[in-house]
C-alpha cells in the first residue's frame, strides 16, 4: 500500500554504485566473477543504472584493477552503466572497452582533493575538462561527481558557495549530470534544501542535478525527500548499504538501497525495482562478504534462517 505525497515526481531514477562505491573500500580482493554475478542480479531485480567499476591505476583502487576483465565478463548490457574516469589514460581504457557512460570525480575542498588526486581543485578542474570535452566529443554522457557537498573530515562544515562553483564548473565544461555527494554523511535537510535552491538560482537545470547520501548520521533517507520534493529525480544508492570512501575515514556506508526503495514504494513513485529480488541480491552479495547488511530494510524483510546464513563466521 503506498500513499503519495503532493509535490513529488512520479518517478525515480534509482542509480546503483554497489559494484563501484560499495565495493571499492573492500580489504579482501573480491573475484570478477563474483562482482559480475552481483551486477546480474541487480539487474534481473530492475536496476537499470548500475556504476560498474573505474578505471583508475590499480595502486589508487587495487579492489577495482579487473575492470577491463568485468566488463568482457559481462559483455553488452541494457540501461545504463557508467565507470568512473579520472584522466586522459582512464578514458582510453573505457573507450576501448566500449564503454557509453562515464564519471569524473571532483572535490568541493582543497584538502579532499589533495588526498584523492594530490591536486588543488582548481587543478584537478582542468584536469577534467579535457576528459569532459573528448568524452562528450565521443557521443559519451559524462556525470561530474562533487564530494564533500556539506562537510570534509578535515576542514569542517563547507560553504554551500564552495559547492555551488565546483557544481557550476562541471556543467560548464559539458557534464550531462551532476550528483551532489554528501561523502561523509554529516548534511540535514535544511543544508539540502538550500544548495538545491542556490544551484537554482545560479542556472542548473534541476533535472540534470542527482544526489548521493552516505548515511552516518541517518539522515541519507530525509536528506533524499527534500531533494525530491526539489524535484531532482536521480538518486544514487547502494545494494545492502555497501561502501565509503578510502580517502574519507569518517565515512559510513552509502544510502541503502532497500531503505531507498521502501521509501519510494511507499510514497507511490515508481522505480521499476523488485524490492524481493533486490532483497535476494543484497543477501546473496552479503552472504559472500561474510557480513550482515546495514540495511534495515532488508533487516526486516530477510527470512530469519538467511539472516543467520548473512552472519559473520564466529
Amino acid at each position: 500500500m503506498s500513499t503519495p505525497l503532493a509535490g513529488l515526481p512520479t518517478r525515480v531514477e534509482v542509480y546503483e554504485v554497489g559494484p563501484r562505491d560499495g565495493l571499492q573500500n573492500e580489504k579482501a580482493v573480491i573475484p570478477v566473477g563474483v562482482k559480475a554475478d552481483f551486477v546480474r542480479r541487480l539487474l534481473a531485480a530492475g536496476l537499470s543504472t548500475i556504476e560498474l567499476t573505474s578505471f583508475v591505476p590499480a595502486k589508487w583502487v587495487p579492489q577495482l584493477a579487473d575492470a577491463e576483465e568485468l566488463l568482457e565478463l559481462l559483455g553488452p548490457l541494457p540501461g545504463r552503466h557508467p565507470v568512473l574516469v579520472p584522466t586522459d589514460r582512464g578514458l582510453d581504457r573505457a573507450l576501448e572497452a566500449g564503454v557509453r557512460e562515464v564519471a569524473v570525480f571532483a572535490s568541493a575542498t582543497e584538502t579532499f582533493a589533495q588526498k584523492n588526486l594530490n591536486r588543488t581543485v582548481a587543478a584537478s578542474l582542468d584536469m577534467f575538462a579535457p576528459v569532459v570535452a573528448r568524452a562528450r566529443g565521443e557521443g559519451l554522457a559524462v556525470r561530474g561527481y562533487v564530494s564533500m557537498c556539506f562537510g570534509d573530515p578535515w576542514e569542517g562544515e563547507v560553504p554551500l558557495g564552495q559547492v555551488a562553483e565546483v557544481a557550476v564548473r562541471l556543467h560548464e565544461m559539458g557534464c550531462t549530470e551532476v550528483c551532489l555527494g554528501d561523502t561523509i554523511g554529516v548534511g540535514t535537510p535544511g543544508q539540502v534544501h538550500s544548495l538545491l535552491g542556490l544551484l537554482a538560482d545560479r542556472g542548473l537545470p534541476v533535472p540534470e542535478l542527482a544526489v548521493h547520501f552516505h548515511d552516518t548520521y541517518g539522515q541519507a533517507l530525509a536528506n533524499t525527500l527534500v531533494a525530491l520534493q526539489s524535484g531532482v529525480t536521480t538518486v544514487d544508492a547502494s545494494t545492502g548499504g555497501l561502501g565509503g570512501c578510502p580517502y574519507a575515514r569518517s565515512a559510513t556506508g552509502n544510502l541503502a538501497t532497500e531503505d531507498l526503495v521502501w521509501m519510494l514504494h511507499g510514497l507511490g513513485i515508481q522505480t521499476g525495482v523488485d524490492l524481493t529480488a533486490l532483497t535476494a541480491a543484497s543477501l546473496w552479495m552479503a552472504g559472500q562478504l561474510g557480513r550482515p547488511s546495514p540495511s534495515r530494510t532488508l533487516t526486516a524483510l530477510a527470512p530469519a534462517q538467511e539472516g543467520i546464513a548473512c552472519s559473520t563466521p564466529g
